[in-house]
């Protein structure tokens, strides 16, 4: 009898057992269903924009080089300094080109040469002149030929000495060796230094730049754009300037200029750019800071919107799901606008206060 009861026992455990497992394993199979977030649309300022990398540089930078080559004696500025069209830069001492030097010495010789000869005709014809041996006509002819002669003379030392000196021998102005400022600005930069060897510009080469000299209060932005955008630029359009060492500021411009040709740049072509920026008293921007541009291509203000990630796409129509009952959804065709790639415009299909779907919410369990 106790044996018969211990059986029943241990097969009414192993019964309810198997029942709680098969309960168990009854409830794990069960999922959860998934309850997703719900969006109302919104109003927003939906502003499409491209961006154009580049620098700020000042519209007029200006290279002053020397009239003459030779050694630089004396400089007057440093990269700073502000100075006015006409003011002293530098000095160069001339080094003579022996060739031309040796030619020009002649040249005075034989001036002097024939200066002595043309006196000497001269004084002897004038005696002639004054015994009536000759005319007045006959003794012009040698009195011209002594005029000339002084002039000869007086050219080749002018020649002799701009050559030696780069000053005529008559002026006291050494324009050619004194380096002025060819425009008014501030001295951006001095690439030389007293006892360095410039050389004046020619046919061949362009010159020794001394200084380069910029108007600071005229600064335009710099920059390429990809071709994909490029069309849909046009002179006039604002720019919101991100300049890298004013992170505090943002400046405007204005698009002023889109270059008609391309150049290709790591296997894209590239468009340069040039805007006009709108600068105050209070504004100082160096040259050649690194810059960012956002240039608005297009503008909605004030219009439904939704989160771009909200809609679906399907054969080529825009859908979204709308909530037709707590976590119940309709899918509904709508029309979009304007995009900035984060919100877009919702022009039709899609009223205000109604609620989208949107992304699941976590398992809270």
């Amino acid at each position: 009898m106790i044996k018969k009861i211990f059986l029943t026992l241990v097969a009414l455990t192993l019964l309810a057992a198997f029942v709680g497992t098969l309960f168990f394993l009854h409830a794990k199979s069960q999922v959860d269903p998934v309850v997703f977030e719900t969006h109302e649309p919104f109003v927003a300022d939906i502003v499409k924009k491209t961006v154009a990398t580049g620098s700020v540089v000042p519209r007029k930078e200006i290279a002053i080089k020397p009239q003459v080559s030779g050694i630089v004696d004396e400089l007057y500025v440093e990269p700073g300094q502000l100075v006015a069209e006409g003011d002293l830069v530098a000095k160069v001492t001339i080094v003579p080109d022996m060739i031309s030097l040796s030619a020009a010495e002649n040249r005075v010789n034989r001036a002097e040469i024939n200066l002595e000869n043309a006196e000497t005709e001269a004084k002897r014809n004038h005696q002639l002149f004054e015994q009536g041996v000759i005319s007045q006509a006959g003794y012009q002819v040698f009195e011209l030929a002594l005029k000339n002669s002084r002039e000869e003379l007086s050219a080749a030392e002018d020649n002799l000495a701009l050559i030696r000196e780069g000053a005529r021998k008559k002026s006291s102005l050494i324009t050619n060796t004194l380096v002025r400022a060819t425009a008014s600005g501030m001295v951006l930069e001095v690439p030389i230094e007293e006892g360095d060897s410039v050389i004046e510009a020619n046919t061949f080469n362009d010159g020794t730049t001394i200084a380069t000299v910029a108007d600071m209060d005229e600064m335009i932005f710099e920059g390429k754009v990809d071709e994909s955008e490029v069309g849909k630029l046009t002179e006039g359009m604002a720019l919101e300037l991100t300049i890298g060492a004013i992170e505090e500021r943002r400046f405007d411009a204005e698009l002023e200029y889109i270059a008609p040709k391309g150049i290709e740049e790591e296997g894209a072509i590239q468009f340069e750019i040039r805007a006009a920026l709108e600068l105050d008293d209070r504004d100082f921007v160096r040259a050649n800071y690194s810059a960012t541009a956002d240039i608005v291509l297009e503008r909605r203000d004030d219009v439904l919107a939704i989160q771009e990630s909200w809609l679906a796409f399907e054969e080529g129509a825009t859908f979204v799901e709308v909530e037709t009952a707590p976590q119940t959804f309709e899918r509904r065709a709508v029309e979009t606008g304007l995009s900035d790639g984060i919100t877009i415009e919702v022009v039709d299909g899609l009223g205000e206060g109604e609620k989208v779907k949107g992304a699941a919410l976590p398992d809270a369990s």
